[in-house]
């Protein structure tokens, strides 16, 4: 059946604090990162993190966690699912 629910693998979760600090759990991988954007894979489909001033403070994929610091403006789901390789695979095609 198509449209079964999804079931992940890991909990997916997100907490963001006053739009300056985000912590994601679920993450598979990181697909690419700038001080604008921030692209992550989860169970759930790809989550794009868009604002000004983007850093990355703590990345564990082993666990799937990742925590984000910056001006954040926006939290963006798309349901694509996750490429294999990531970044990397796609631009030495």
């Amino acid at each position: 059946m198509a449209d079964e629910k999804r079931v992940s693998a890991m909990p997916h979760n997100l907490v963001l604090e006053d739009r300056r600090l985000l912590t994601v759990s679920g993450v598979s991988d990181v697909d690419s990162f700038d001080e604008e954007t921030v692209v992550v894979f989860t169970d759930l489909g790809e989550l794009t993190i868009r604002g000004t001033n983007l850093h990355i403070n703590r990345l564990s994929v082993e666990v799937g966690e990742l925590t984000v610091e910056g001006n954040i403006a926006a939290l963006i789901y798309s349901d694509e699912a996750p490429k294999s390789g990531g970044f990397f695979s796609r631009v030495f095609r």
